[in-house]
């Protein structure tokens, strides 16, 4: 089975993300909010995790808000569903198996849009 691919986020990406998704007005706030991360023990991977808040939070201010006070508590739930949505909603909750050859679709899908999205100009 294929490994999961880790994006990784360089700190221009950021900016160039939220001036992409959000209105020019909100850009010193979305940039405050995101700001908020980062700074407890286990707050890790901080880039990884604003692209993935942002990422599902869509260009929506009450968004961003609520998925970024979830990475605050465990960033793996926004990594996940930023990273891998439909490998989570496959294998979470399901007694079902997946063969290795299903999995590793769904790994090089979610892949795919996740790619498209952060290279989005």
């Amino acid at each position: 089975m294929k490994n999961q691919p880790a994006p990784q986020i360089k700190p221009g990406d950021i900016d160039r993300i939220v001036r992409r998704d959000f209105q020019k007005s909100q850009f010193d706030a979305v940039l405050s909010l995101l700001g908020e991360y980062g700074f407890e023990k286990w707050h890790r991977e901080s880039d990884r995790v604003k692209a993935a808040v942002l990422k599902l939070a869509n260009g929506k201010l009450d968004a961003l808000r609520r998925h970024l006070d979830v990475a605050k508590r465990d960033y793996r739930d926004v990594l996940v569903a930023a990273e891998y949505p439909e490998y989570a909603r496959q294998t979470s909750g399901s007694s079902r198996r997946l063969e290795d050859t299903e999995k590793n679709r769904i790994i090089e899908s979610d892949w795919e849009q996740y790619r498209a999205w952060l290279e989005k100009p």
